[in-house]
């Protein structure tokens, strides 16, 4: 039994906060009042505010929970929810043939460790194996992309109708097995290749079980409202809820229409469409390298991908979408060469350094120098990309539909550099909306940060005895100070820890205690029941 008290409860509805005593016991919050005593332990919590553990919407931790069970990186910013499977690539389900593929293909953003067990193949098998212990709670989104790829591969075409059977049946599978709903990735391959048809059949699947579409879009950029309205429409025509992932206004055609964006989405919700989204609250984007070629270059996958690039006809071509037209994997922009900082690469000596500044070093042309990259790679550089715009972000975060999601990732560092920089954001995501969104710019409130982090996220994944503090729920739950509370990992530093959370509970088991990792693994993965809810 654990005794907090005097924190300052904010308990996720938005509500002001109240000074009260909470106790702690067999893994939920027993009590709240004044006065409480007991056996046990007492934090004495005065000056801090008692919140519901954080829930990161947008998590790239698929491996990470797996191979560096001490995640510190989410579990010390008081994360105690991660939703996985995201952008329509994850390990499961997958088969012999498939699951070298994916892993292949997001090695860049997990890695692909040496010597790990990777004795799963379906959705269920997967979550058994979070089960065996993690540090913090986790859900799943049935990847529309390791689907498509385990119906019909790589190809750039329509499914055939047994195809598409095929495809409904691992969608439903998936979800019986737990899944919360399905992530789509329609700027990676192979899920890009569906046209709206395609995926309204597994919209369909997945709104008749419970679930909801969490997108990665056609666009971010050239082409973004209408990306967003054809979300919107797919949300309309097949009655499945709709979490727009990462739901920024990047890129230099789309500074200040964040407003745009929530104007259709006001319009979607009024008429009846149930609409949420995640941002992160920094400017740059982060993805593959190999995520900026054109679809048509990825058809067959990455042996057919090495071969076009290595052809001087269709290397050409190549390059006349990539710098004149703007690859739909640019997101119809044309490749801004001083943008795209490599961030993660087995050769040190390039990590930090933009494709443009590498080309003018060398005197080579910035495309030769993107290309000569991805094949030493083989695919696997990560970058960032500097496309963003403050006032979009303060926008969308003030909207009522908004959650907080990372998209942070957790990469292995290596003796050879690989991956030295990836973005803060995987570190620092939930102290900087507190500590500069709250508390240096006043964009929300304290009240209202801690629920866009927390209930609001808890009702799109109809979580049931979550998300909220209150007598009977779960105890995941967070104690940081208002008045220093902020992120600390920086572009140059991104794998620093935030100031000001000293004490993270996933299930009443401290995970975090005086600001130290204790070790527990408490975690679990959260499923969808077959009444709906999410437990």
């Amino acid at each position: 039994m654990t005794v907090v008290k005097g924190a300052t409860v904010v308990d996720g509805t938005g509500a002001p906060g109240r000074v009260a005593d909470v106790r702690l016991a067999d893994g939920r919050i027993a009590e709240i009042g004044d006065g409480l005593t007991g056996p046990g332990r007492t934090i004495d919590a005065a000056g801090l505010v008692l919140a519901p553990g954080f829930i990161d919407m947008h998590a790239h931790s698929d491996l990470a929970l797996l191979t560096d069970p001490d995640h510190v990186a989410k579990a010390g910013q008081g994360v105690t929810l991660e939703v996985l499977g995201q952008d329509g690539l994850s390990y499961a389900p997958a088969d012999d043939t498939t699951l070298p593929q994916i892993r292949r293909t997001i090695a860049g953003w997990n890695g692909d460790p040496d010597g790990f067990d990777w004795s799963w193949r379906s959705v269920g098998e997967y979550l058994d194996r979070l089960d065996d212990g993690i540090a913090v709670n986790a859900c799943y989104l049935v990847p529309q992309g390791a689907v498509r790829m385990l119906a019909m591969g790589w190809d750039d075409r329509a499914p055939t109708p047994a195809e598409l059977d095929r495809q409904r049946e691992l969608v439903a599978a998936g979800m019986r097995e737990g899944a919360v709903g399905m992530s789509s990735g329609l700027t990676y391959t192979p899920g890009m290749y569906a046209d709206g048809d395609e995926l309204a059949e597994l919209l369909r699947v997945v709104a008749s079980l419970g679930g909801f579409h969490a997108p990665h879009h056609r666009s971010y950029g050239a082409g973004a409202l209408e990306a967003y309205a054809e979300m919107v429409e797919l949300s309309r025509r097949t009655g499945c809820a709709l979490h727009l992932a990462h739901a920024t206004m990047n890129f230099g055609v789309n500074r200040g229409r964040a407003p745009e964006l929530l104007a259709l989405l006001d319009a979607a919700i009024a008429d009846g469409c149930d609409v949420t989204l995640d941002t992160y609250p920094y400017l740059p984007g982060s993805t593959t390298l190999a995520a900026l070629l054109p679809s048509r270059a990825s058809a067959g996958g990455p042996d057919a991908l090495r071969a076009r690039l290595t052809d001087p006809a269709e290397r050409a071509r190549i390059r006349y979408t990539m710098e004149v037209e703007g690859s739909d994997g640019c997101h119809g922009v044309p490749a801004e060469w001083e943008t795209i900082e490599i961030s993660g690469s087995p050769d040190p000596a390039v990590v930090g350094r933009t494709i443009a500044g590498l080309a003018a070093e060398t005197g080579r042309a910035p495309f030769d120098v993107y290309v000569e990259r991805l094949l030493a790679d083989d695919f696997a550089t990560t970058i960032l990309q500097h496309v963003g715009h403050e006032e979009n972000v303060r926008a969308i975060m003030r909207h009522p539909c908004h959650t907080g999601g990372s998209d942070g990732l957790l990469p292995p560092m290596t003796e050879a550099g690989a991956a030295a920089k990836p973005h803060p954001r995987a570190w620092g995501t939930f102290p900087r909306y507190l500590g500069r969104y709250v508390r240096e710019l006043g964009v929300l409130s304290l009240e209202e940060c801690v629920a866009h982090l927390t209930g609001r996220a808890a009702r799109r994944l109809k979580l049931a005895g979550r998300g909220f503090v209150r007598p009977g729920y779960h105890a995941d739950l967070v104690l940081f100070d208002p008045d220093t509370v902020r992120d600390t990992a920086t572009f140059g530093d991104p794998r620093r820890r935030p100031d000001g959370i000293p004490y993270v509970f996933v299930g009443g088991t401290a995970v975090i205690d005086d600001g130290a990792r204790t070790g527990a693994l408490p975690g679990r993965s959260l499923r969808r029941a077959p009444d709906g809810t999410t437990r």
